[in-house]
């Protein structure tokens, strides 16, 4: 009896630490981004881009010819992951990288033609993932999420 009644004890206990997925804020917003993903991936597959260029293609499109750092910083990615993805992109005729002229330790990353030709598909295709994402939601509600989320991304971007 008095084991039951420990055993039992012990049980309410990790109940009450358990972290359930449903309640977990990073758990349900990386489930968001991997599903998101997986459409895009799906959408842009015809194109050659993946998704874990897109970032990158979006921040260029913004600003061209960036360096690595500047892309890091917007993009919110190490160096080391920068790297490769860019060296993938250079592979797949999306940038070319130049030496940039005040520091010659530096390469600047410029979308190609063909890069800038993508630009109206792939940002299309991207609005319909999302639109599709949030077909049956109200406007003032995902307004609403998207000032949540830049309010806990700028939160944890500052600690």
């Amino acid at each position: 009896m008095a084991e039951d009644q420990a055993a039992s004890a012990v049980e309410g206990a990790a109940r009450m630490t358990m972290l359930h997925r449903q309640a977990s804020l990073g758990y349900q917003v990386n489930h968001l981004a991997r599903l998101l993903e997986n459409r895009l991936r799906d959408q842009i597959a015809h194109t050659g881009v993946k998704p874990g260029q897109f970032a990158q293609m979006l921040a260029l499109y913004e600003e061209d010819n960036l360096t690595q750092h500047e892309l890091c910083e917007r993009v919110g990615i190490d160096q080391s992951t920068m790297a490769h993805t860019l060296r993938r992109m250079e592979r797949d005729g999306l940038i070319s990288r130049t030496v940039d002229p005040d520091d010659r330790r530096r390469s600047r990353n410029k979308l190609t033609d063909h890069a800038r030709e993508l630009e109206p598909e792939l940002t299309e295709l991207a609005r319909q993932v999302n639109t599709r994402a949030t077909t049956d939601i109200p406007a003032e509600e995902i307004e609403a999420f998207m000032a949540t989320l830049a309010r806990i991304i700028a939160d944890l971007e500052r600690h």
